[in-house]
């Protein structure tokens, strides 16, 4: 799978597709790599109604192998401005996802920044795989509170995966996977401040203040991340340089080192 057949998108947050429901996802050079060999997924991702530049590994591979700036966007960033809206219009979300310590911190810090926001909450069971009993307590919360967002945070690519299967059985208009964006607001987890964003190192913050959790993240799949774009890269300077010389096929296998 080529990083440039994903569609990401590109315009402000505002200007989000006008459909009946919208599932939003978020790439980065982690879920990028774990996605070359997750069919399900890959499927996910590709699927969404609007997928963002969560990193700025994506960004830069955009620049390098399309010429178009981007900007990036967090799952925080969606977060924040999703509520934000709803507060204005008198909405409300679900979180599903992370600990009941943690949601019952969000419930409290909405009801003091956002009071026009109704807001409901349910921590599914910490397992590697959800059985068919927990998928329907998990659906039936949500569709019993009936929440204009829903906002999922369970890591990748569980919660991609999980909004993608479930998504025409969930009564919510946006479904939005944020993952870490729950322990940030809650305040469970601190995010790296503006200067770290500013410069794109908020990656390396994260993996000084979460070592154990994020090293392979960045220092694994990172180099992982960067082999594969390079190969992309080099893939499309020589498909150029063969539709230059194709009418010589001597100077066509110069190009491509034949």
């Amino acid at each position: 799978m080529k990083f440039i057949d994903y569609s990401l998108y590109t315009e402000e947050l505002s200007n989000l597709p006008s459909r009946p429901s919208l599932l939003l996802n978020t790439i980065n050079q982690y879920s990028y790599c774990i996605a070359q060999k997750n069919r399900d997924f890959r499927r996910s991702l590709l699927e969404s109604d609007a997928l963002f530049a969560d990193g700025v590994a994506i960004v830069i591979a955009m620049r390098l192998l399309t010429g178009q700036k981007i900007k990036k966007v967090a799952g925080a960033d969606v977060h924040q401005y999703l509520i934000k809206n709803l507060n204005d219009r008198g909405g409300s979300c679900f979180y599903l996802g992370s600990s009941d310590e943690t949601l019952q911190k969000i419930k409290l810090k909405m009801a003091a920044q956002y009071p026009g926001v109704r807001v409901g909450t349910y921590s599914p069971p910490f397992k590697a795989i959800f059985d068919s009993n927990d998928n329907r307590q998990m659906i039936e919360a949500v569709n019993q509170f009936q929440p204009d967002v829903l906002f999922i945070g369970m890591t990748a690519p569980k919660q991609e995966q999980w909004a993608y299967h479930h998504k025409n059985e969930i009564d919510a208009k946006i479904i939005s996977t944020i993952g870490a964006a729950f322990d940030f607001y809650a305040g469970t987890i601190k995010r790296p401040g503006s200067t770290w964003q500013k410069f794109g190192l908020e990656w390396f913050a994260r993996m000084l203040h979460e070592p154990k959790r994020l090293w392979k993240r960045y220092l694994f799949f990172g180099p992982i991340f960067i082999y594969l774009i390079i190969k992309e890269k080099i893939k499309l300077m020589l498909g150029k340089e063969d539709k230059l010389v194709m009418k010589s096929p001597i100077m066509m296998e110069e190009a491509v080192g034949i």
